[in-house]
């Protein structure tokens, strides 16, 4: 992944470029694709993000990583070995720019409720979080030396977002941060 973080303001093209992707994705991995969601804040109008649209992809079966790389074009889409479980994350780059990251993971009854889903659908209805979770996100960018660093400058946002989310649903309160 990249070493800067930038952050840019919401960009109109973000729904088209994840449609995109939806049908290169459905024509690569076909049926075993019983569910494909743009998330993260690309997925978010308003919001301010990373130039790079979160993909989650609920499969009908999670098969060894060797098998989606193999129906990956290697020169546009790299494995990327984050720890977390039951995932595969694979970062696309296109014209020597990073511009998708696509989450492999099994499809099941909580698919729906994963915490990047809630976190979404509860910004798109309250834009007075969008603007604050902007702020954060920038601030982030300018102080974080790495990746990880930017992600956990923003989790207490993320936390009390998604347990807000949960809490509404009548969902049991989980940890965003995946250990």
């Amino acid at each position: 992944m990249e070493n800067a973080i930038t952050i840019v303001e919401y960009d109109q093209s973000w729904p088209e470029a994840f449609q995109a992707e939806k049908e290169a994705l459905i024509s690569s991995l076909g049926t075993e694709a019983a569910a494909i969601e743009h998330v993260g804040s690309t997925a978010i109008p308003g919001q301010a993000s990373k130039p790079v649209i979160d993909i989650f992809v609920g499969l009908t079966q999670l098969q060894p990583i060797a098998y989606y790389e193999s129906r990956f074009d290697p020169a546009s889409y790299s494995h990327i070995h984050t720890g977390m479980q039951g995932r595969y994350l694979f970062a696309k780059h296109t014209e020597g720019r990073w511009t998708h990251n696509v989450h492999l993971m099994k499809h099941d009854e909580l698919f729906h409720t994963r915490n990047e889903i809630l976190l979404r659908d509860y910004l798109r209805s309250r834009p007075e979080l969008v603007e604050q979770y902007g702020e954060i996100k920038r601030k982030a960018a300018r102080n974080a030396n790495s990746m990880e660093a930017y992600t956990r400058e923003k989790t207490a946002f993320i936390q009390m977002v998604v347990d807000a989310a949960r809490t509404e649903l009548g969902l049991p309160l989980q940890n965003v941060w995946e250990d």
